[in-house]
């Protein structure tokens, strides 16, 4: 039962454990509400057979007092086996869905946006927080509770019990057959507010452009359009769920009235007595209250299942797996017959082969779209290729664990991702065990002291979110320290100098080639005269190697590559103004 509760409801194992705890607090605490009618009950039974319970009040007082202590006592239990272990699953549950993600390639990222897999962190888990604090076990408690309840009734009088019982299952029936409506709703309303919640971050993120481009006020009118869909949308769920609850809220209604019908019929018939016909009163006008809110419970449990199937493709999703220990020989990247595709179908890699010797500098070049970029995340494993072979020193990547894998590899993106942190702790990602004075002469060697050292804190300086109060140029040199400071076997270079002017470009060249002993590097470059040292050229077009040699071989050749290294001289040679050649 454990098991399926945690997948039903994406729970941990704890989690489904205190569930049923909070289940059970719900049902004692329900029963302890039924107790003041048995007490109230007794009295009035006592006063209509003529028995003056003067000698009784200690008693009927005792009782009271009891009674209350003990409704006390289990909402106590109650409370603390829902809210307070709902906010810690709830904390769980967020840990472990960025603890998956964490695992998961990027393959699945390219499904997901950021808007849609924070609202999943975020507002999915808060949904789920309130489900399982409010909903779920206090539909369960009302169940189980009535249940016994109606089983304690069916044995008193089995004519009575049908009479006042039939509505239950008919409200609970209206209610569940609103199962494949609400989700329908609720699929339709997650969408447009993710349309409204991508819109919103793409307005934050891209309002540079818009005001340059004077765009603001037309995408603010679309941005609207979006708001108003989900206005409408929450108000059509509303109505959605209210035809259905309202309906069962109603017959459920119907049960008093049966009730009384049927318990007058009998006594005119003398076929029950006065005691039993007011305790099946007291009873029925008790039970229904709990009960309707339990109808409310129930579509609200049903809403869930949209936030869940949410939660669950990601903890469903199939990570990234292998042997944690690291069994290569050497560090010569090795692709054998490499096919590769996006989820999207699209065919990037066709028949990839090449080796990246340790010690050399390998280039990857050719034009957009070749697959140079795809080449060097699929070395550190970021996607798992369809066919062929990837090996590191005889070890295949694809049968590695990626974060031991990664620990062999120096990276420095195109885009660089920085933190609002001091430049110094931003270097320290690189390797968080390192010296202060290690993580300086890391940077010296990407001639971020040149920068560092002018700033009023220095090394202290908070850079903000995304190095927003540094250069482009000054981003990059702080995430190729980050590379020198992990000091991996193997650096993977994607433009990591595109950023940089042609004084700081060549003093980068320099420090990376005195990183590069015994040391594989692979380089992605468009500008020719920035891998004009490399060892090893290779181009890619069209998803496969059209050419692999060292630049003079491959000038000689007079093929892609040299088309290409001409291409970017004569293109140095065009002045702006008058558009001829200098």
């Amino acid at each position: 039962m454990i098991e399926k509760l945690q997948k039903k409801y994406a729970l941990s194992e704890q989690g489904a454990k205190d569930l049923v705890k909070g289940c059970l607090a719900c049902v004692l605490q329900n029963i302890s509400f039924m107790i003041p009618v048995s007490i109230l009950y007794t009295l009035v039974t006592c006063m209509l057979m003529g028995k003056v319970p003067a000698d009784h009040a200690v008693f009927f007082m005792m009782a009271c007092i009891a009674c209350v202590l003990f409704i006390m006592l289990a909402t106590f239990i109650q409370y603390n086996a829902t809210y307070f272990a709902t906010y810690v699953e709830s904390g769980v549950r967020r840990v472990t869905l960025a603890e998956r993600l964490r695992k998961l390639p990027l393959s699945f990222f390219g499904k997901k946006d950021l808007a849609d897999l924070t609202s999943t962190i975020m507002a999915d888990c808060t949904f789920l927080e309130q489900s399982f604090s409010h909903f779920i076990p206090e539909l369960a408690g009302s169940i189980i509770s009535t249940s016994l309840i109606a089983v304690c009734l069916i044995i008193i009088d089995w004519r009575m019990a049908i009479a006042s019982l039939w509505v239950l299952p008919v409200s609970f029936a209206i209610v569940w057959l609103s199962k494949s409506v609400q989700e329908k709703l609720n699929n339709k309303s997650m969408e447009v507010k993710m349309a409204c919640a991508d819109g919103i971050q793409e307005c934050i993120e891209t309002l540079k452009d818009l005001k340059s481009n004077n765009a603001e006020e037309r995408y603010l009118e679309g941005l609207k359009e979006k708001i108003r869909a989900v206005e409408k949308r929450s108000i059509i769920n509303e109505f959605g769920l209210a035809v259905f609850v309202v309906s069962a809220s109603l017959i459920l209604k119907l049960g008093i009235a049966t009730a009384v019908l049927a318990g007058a019929a009998l006594l005119k018939t003398c076929k029950l007595d006065i005691y039993t016909f007011f305790m099946f009163i007291l009873v029925v006008s008790r039970l229904y209250d709990p009960l309707q809110g339990a109808l409310q419970n129930l579509a609200a449990v049903i809403s869930t299942h949209t936030n869940i199937d949410r939660m669950n493709e990601i903890l469903d999703a199939r990570v990234q797996e292998g042997d944690t220990r690291l069994t290569n020989d050497g560090c010569d990247i090795v692709f054998d017959h490499v096919g590769f595709a996006y989820n999207s179908g699209e065919t990037i890699l066709k028949d990839v082969s090449f080796t990246a010797k340790q010690g050399e500098v390998t280039a990857l070049v050719g034009p957009s779209g070749g697959g140079k970029t795809t080449v060097s995340r699929l070395a550190a494993r970021f996607w798992d290729i369809n066919r062929g072979r990837i090996t590191i020193g005889g070890m295949d990547v694809s049968k590695t664990d990626p974060e031991a894998l990664m620990s062999l590899y120096s990276i420095v993106f195109q885009d660089v991702t920085l933190f609002d942190n001091t430049i110094m702790e931003n270097i320290r990602i690189g390797n968080k065990e390192a010296s202060d004075e290690e993580v300086i002469r890391a940077a010296k060697l990407a001639n971020v002291d040149e920068f560092a050292e002018k700033l009023p804190e220095k090394w202290d300086t908070e850079i903000g979110e995304n190095g927003c109060e540094l250069s482009g140029g000054e981003r990059q040199r702080i995430s190729i320290a980050r590379a020198f400071l992990k000091n991996a076997p193997v650096i993977l270079l994607d433009e990591a100098t595109a950023s940089l002017d042609v004084e700081n470009e060549t003093l980068i060249q320099t420090a990376i080639s005195r990183l590069i002993k015994d040391k594989t590097v692979l380089v992605i470059a468009h500008r020719m005269r920035t891998i004009a040292g490399a060892d090893k050229i290779v181009v890619l077009s069209g998803g496969t190697v059209a050419e692999e040699g060292t630049p003079e071989t491959l000038m000689d050749k007079n093929g892609i590559y040299a088309h290409m290294v001409k291409l970017q001289s004569e293109g140095a040679r065009w002045s702006i103004g008058d558009g001829k050649r200098d």
